[in-house]
């Protein structure tokens, strides 16, 4: 099953995360199909940036994002 979910980057204590397209057996920061947006919990308010043309286009191909994910897509409008 293919999964969209975060990856962790930055530096310690200061995460930044990247919206990837994964298989759910691949590690957290492990290989991934593809890359779609940002998401950077340290500012305020949170940056999130994501492209919704290939949000939208993984979700009608099978790709089930995660509760995170989910509420970030939500959020941005991307889905209902």
């Amino acid at each position: 099953m293919v999964k969209i979910r975060l990856k962790r980057m930055g530096q310690k204590k200061a995460p930044f995360y990247r919206i990837i397209v994964a298989d759910q057996r691949s590690p957290r920061d492990g290989r991934f199909i593809d890359e779609i947006g940002t998401y950077d919990p340290n500012v305020e308010p949170s940056a999130v940036s994501i492209d919704a043309e290939k949000a939208t286009a993984w979700i009608a191909k099978g790709a089930q994002p995660t509760e995170i994910v989910g509420k970030l897509l939500k959020n941005a409008g991307i889905t209902k």
